[in-house]
C-alpha cells in the first residue's frame, strides 16, 4: 500500500516575505498551485491509496472560492484515493470557513474536531483531529489511549512537536515527542513546521511546506511518499518545488569599496532555479547602500542583500593621527558624545568621508 504525505500548502497566502514585488507574487502562486498539480499526478500515475494533508492548506483569512473549487478539482482526479486532512491554525474549522461550509468530493474526509476520531479500512487505521480555532493551547492527544489491533495505524494532525506557549501565552497543538513515541503509531503525518525533519528511519515527520514561501525557508521543498505492509514502512522525500531559497555569504574585508563588492556580486553564478539572499560579513572600509547596489547588479538570481558586516575602522587610532582623517573623525565622534547625532548616522559619516579621502 502506498501514501504520499504533505503539509503547510497555505493556498492564498500573501507571500508577504516578497514585499511588494506584485510579478514575483503572482508567479509563486502559479507555482504553488503547478507543484500540487505534481502531486495529484504523481498519486494517480503510481496508484497511491492515501494522501495526508496534515493542516494548513489554505489561508482562512484570503482564501477564494475559485481556489477551493480547483483544489477539489484535483481531488477528484484521484477518485480511488482516501484523502484525510486535519485542519491547521490557518485554516481552523470554525464557523463559515471551508471545511464548515464547502462541499469536497466523497474521497475526502476532514477531522473537524479537536477530540481524536477514527478512519478504518481492511488495510489501515487512519487517526486525526483538527484546529477548531487559531490557537490550540490543549494537546490533542491527551487523554487518547491507542488500542491494539494488526492494522498499520497513521496519525494526522498538525501540531507543534515539543512545543511550548509563545510571547502572547498560546500555542498550537504542543506533543510531546517521547510520549508520541510511547504511544504505538507505525507513522505520525505531522503539519505546521515549515522545514522537513525527513529521516528514513524516523517515523514522526515533517514533510515542510510544499512550495518555499520565503527566505525563512531555505532548501528544498516537497511530499514524504511511503509504502507500508503491516508493521513495514518505507519512506522517501521527493522535492516538488521547482525554485530553492539559498543563502550566500560574501566577506567584505578585502574590498576598498561599494563599486568593488557591486562588480563581485554581478559575477557570482546560482543556477537558474535558485533565488539567493546575499549575507555580507567581515569589516567592511566603506558605506555600503543596499538599495542601491540592488539597482546597479546584473544577477537576477540575487533577490536580497543583508548586511551583517562591522565598522571596519579603527576609530580610537584614526582620532589620534594628526592629518585631516584625524581631524574629521574627531569632530564627528564629539558630534556622537553630545548625541547630536544616532551611533548608526555617525558611523555612515565616517565612512562616506574617509572612503572619499582614499579615493
Amino acid at each position: 500500500m502506498k501514501f504520499v504525505h504533505i503539509a503547510d500548502l497555505h493556498f492564498d497566502c500573501e507571500f508577504s516575505g516578497f514585499k511588494n514585488d506584485v510579478h514575483l507574487i503572482e508567479k509563486r502562486k502559479l507555482e504553488q498551485r503547478e507543484a500540487f498539480r505534481k502531486v495529484i499526478d504523481y498519486i494517480n500515475d503510481e496508484s497511491v491509496e492515501y494522501l495526508f494533508i496534515s493542516g494548513d492548506l489554505y489561508e482562512n483569512e484570503h482564501v477564494k472560492k475559485s481556489t477551493i473549487e480547483f483544489i477539489n478539482n484535483l481531488f477528484k482526479k484521484i477518485p480511488n484515493t482516501k484523502i484525510f486532512i486535519s485542519p491547521g491554525n490557518h485554516d481552523p474549522n470554525i464557523k463559515g470557513s471551508i471545511y464548515d461550509e464547502f462541499k469536497f468530493n466523497d474521497n475526502v474526509k476532514i477531522f473537524k474536531n479537536s477530540k481524536i476520531e477514527k478512519y478504518e479500512d481492511d488495510n489501515i487505521e487512519v487517526y486525526g483531529a483538527g484546529f477548531e480555532d487559531f490557537y490550540m493551547n490543549k494537546n490533542l492527544l491527551d487523554e487518547f489511549e491507542l488500542k491494539e489491533s494488526n492494522k498499520s495505524k497513521f496519525l494526522v494532525i498538525h501540531a507543534d512537536l515539543n512545543g511550548v506557549l509563545d510571547m502572547g501565552g498560546c500555542s498550537y497543538n504542543p506533543i510531546n515527542e517521547l510520549k508520541l513515541k510511547t504511544m504505538g503509531f507505525d507513522y505520525v503525518a505531522l503539519g505546521h513546521i515549515h522545514k522537513t525533519n525527513f529521516n528514513s528511519n524516523n517515523r514522526i515527520i515533517y514533510p515542510g511546506s510544499l512550495i518555499s514561501l520565503g527566505f525563512d525557508e531555505l532548501g528544498c521543498h516537497g511530499m514524504v511518499v511511503g509504502k507500508f505492509s503491516k508493521k513495514n514502512i518505507v519512506i522517501e522525500f521527493q522535492p516538488i518545488d521547482v525554485r530553492e531559497f539559498v543563502e550566500y555569504e560574501v566577506n567584505v574585508e578585502d574590498m576598498s569599496s561599494q563599486s568593488d563588492l557591486i562588480d563581485y556580486l554581478t559575477t557570482l553564478y546560482f543556477e537558474k532555479n535558485k533565488f539567493c539572499k546575499i549575507v555580507l560579513k567581515g569589516k567592511r572600509k566603506f558605506f555600503i547602500n543596499i538599495k542601491d547596489i540592488m539597482y546597479l547588479i546584473d544577477n537576477s538570481s540575487i533577490y536580497r542583500i543583508k548586511d551583517e558586516t562591522i565598522l571596519g575602522y579603527d576609530l580610537e587610532n584614526l582620532a589620534k593621527e594628526k592629518n585631516l582623517k584625524g581631524i574629521f573623525v574627531r569632530k564627528l565622534l564629539e558630534m556622537k558624545n553630545n548625541s547630536i547625532y544616532s551611533e548608526e548616522e555617525i558611523e555612515k559619516a565616517i565612512e562616506i568621508g574617509l572612503e572619499a579621502m582614499d579615493s
